[in-house]
């Protein structure tokens, strides 16, 4: 196998399969259809909802958290924030009692979400939001006493999916991948951030548009890239939205040790390929062929 085929099987390996992807798509319908029944008279399993998250923006590998906005009509704003005394929450145990409805799994209104825990692990987190005249969304936020917040997911998905396909499909397979290398190091960084940072490497790498033979090359510098981020920056911004992405943790520093060992199985890659293929699965874990 040459490196263009073991980081191609490495993708094909972080990649949900059919049956499971299949089955968040059942469920989400399930799910949007008893809503639309309850808020709009209407029998559809597609209207008003939307995957956000990491698996809106198709870059998860991890069948976790499936993050989900619903658009609920103004008038339930209205009614809702005319409340004396946290209206927020009342908002969400009215829309947790329509999914009950459909799902007796284990809920909880929680904060600003709605969490839907099925035994299988995979957990739904729906926030009920009212869409803005700017496509933003108004969403409920039930702590200390309840307020109004907004995010704007959209412009996210839209910006990673289009130089996703300038790109040659090469920034969502990057954002796999350094979720496979934030797994196997246990990096303290959220998803949103690894693909703010992917998308801003990307943007001036210069094997963006290359295949598969460049991803150790690419891999190298994206390393080399996080592990010269300012310690002392707290945040940056979405791609799109131009949100804040907050930082969690300190990452540099295990960045800049899979950087070494980038070098080190670049260097044994023609001569020794199975040392060079130990050396990727100690970045990025199992899911790299042997």
């Amino acid at each position: 196998m040459s490196v263009s085929n073991w980081f191609e099987t490495f993708n094909q390996n972080l990649r949900m399969s059919k049956e499971t992807t299949d089955n968040i798509s059942y469920r989400y319908k399930r799910i949007t259809k008893q809503l639309n029944k309850d808020y709009y008279s209407s029998e559809s399993d597609i209207y008003h909802s939307l995957y956000v998250g990491s698996y809106g923006r198709g870059t998860d590998i991890v069948v976790s958290d499936i993050d989900m906005i619903f658009q609920l009509p103004y008038s339930e704003y209205v009614k809702y924030n005319s409340y004396s005394g946290n209206g927020q929450s009342a908002l969400l145990q009215a829309v947790k009692k329509s999914i009950e409805k459909t799902y007796k799994s284990h809920m909880k209104a929680d904060g600003q979400v709605i969490v839907i825990s099925f035994t299988d692990g995979i957990v739904y987190e729906l926030v009920p939001a009212f869409i803005n005249k700017d496509d933003s969304y108004t969403f409920a936020d039930t702590n200390n006493g309840g307020s109004w917040k907004t995010t704007n997911p959209k412009p996210e998905i839209a910006e990673m999916t289009s130089k996703n396909k300038l790109w040659n499909k090469n920034l969502k397979r990057l954002c796999r991948m350094a979720r496979a290398w934030k797994y196997k190091w246990d990096v303290p960084m959220g998803g949103l951030l690894i693909d703010t940072l992917a998308y801003n490497f990307m943007a001036n790498c210069e094997y963006k548009d290359k295949s598969y033979l460049y991803y150790d090359f690419i891999s190298r510098d994206f390393f080399k890239y996080l592990s010269e981020q300012n310690k002392e920056q707290s945040y940056w911004l979405s791609p799109g939205a131009r949100q804040y992405v907050w930082r969690k943790g300190t990452f540099e520093y295990k960045a800049k040790q899979c950087y070494n060992l980038a070098l080190e199985a670049i260097e044994k890659e023609k001569d020794y390929p199975n040392t060079a293929k130990s050396k990727w699965r100690e970045i990025y874990g199992t899911k790299f062929p042997s």
